[in-house]
């Protein structure tokens, strides 16, 4: 389970998996000996948890919130991180479940299903098209293109153009959520996302406008994602109905 190399040692991909079920003990184990509390307590303790960058800013500070008024003892330590640093995580047993885009996850991962969030437009304020009810991508083919350019979701967004029959013209890629805002509200072309904050407005004051996409594109599934076959802790069991609570009440301008 360990493999030798010149710069030390390492582990194999079976001593990574013996080493996330012994984490998994260990967690029960401390959670068996650390109260004798009466069954339906809260639940106590930290709990490791891990999020997918662009979702933490959406959703983590409402459900840390909910987790904590439910959960008065119940201690959450956040790790953000791109899809493959959080998989890692999961699979190394530092984390024990992550919120992420159902978007080429391991199949070693289970993933509970929380919400669904669909694709939409994001134009400048000021263009033309701008106070339409909904687009085609179509009407955009000649203009400049933004594209959130990360790991996954690059071929998500620019598959949706293939469906048409063109290929956007890609001005800028950015890993910021927040510099694709800012880009589209300066005027240097138009973007897609599937999440829009509840204002309008950008950093540095500029204003964007998200239409829905009148073309049928695929949705993304938000899930919390944990390893096959491990027990869940109180913990985790705790934080997964907090999920389910929360995103119940989401509102609609995260989400749409």
């Amino acid at each position: 389970m360990i493999r030798h190399h010149a710069r030390g040692v390492s582990l194999t991909p079976a001593g990574n998996t013996f080493l996330a079920q012994a984490r998994s003990l260990v967690a029960h184990a401390e959670e068996v000996a650390s109260t004798g509390r009466a069954l339906g307590e809260s639940a106590q303790g930290i709990l490791e948890v891990g999020c997918f960058w662009t979702l933490s800013p959406f959703f983590l500070p409402g459900l840390l919130v909910l987790a904590r008024e439910r959960h008065p003892e119940l201690e959450i330590k956040v790790s953000e991180g791109p899809l493959n640093e959080l998989q890692s995580l999961l699979h190394n047993g530092n984390i024990e479940m992550a919120l992420l885009y159902d978007i080429d996850l391991d199949p070693a991962l289970a993933r509970v299903p929380l919400a669904d969030v669909k694709p939409h437009v994001l134009l400048p304020a000021s263009h033309p098209l701008a106070n339409r009810a909904s687009l085609s991508l179509k009407a955009l083919r000649d203009e400049p293109f933004i594209l959130l350019d990360l790991p996954h979701s690059r071929d998500y967004f620019l598959g949706f153009f293939g469906k048409l029959g063109f290929q956007p013209r890609v001005r800028h890629r950015s890993q910021s959520f927040e510099l694709v805002r800012g880009l589209v509200a300066s005027g240097e072309g138009y973007s897609i996302l599937n999440l829009q904050p509840a204002s309008q407005q950008t950093y540095d004051g500029g204003k964007v406008r998200c239409l829905p996409i009148r073309e049928k594109m695929p949705s993304l599934s938000v899930v919390l994602g944990h390893p096959v076959g491990l027990r869940q802790t109180g913990r985790a069991q705790a934080f997964l109905h907090c999920c389910h609570e929360y995103f119940k009440k989401t509102p609609k301008s995260q989400s749409a």
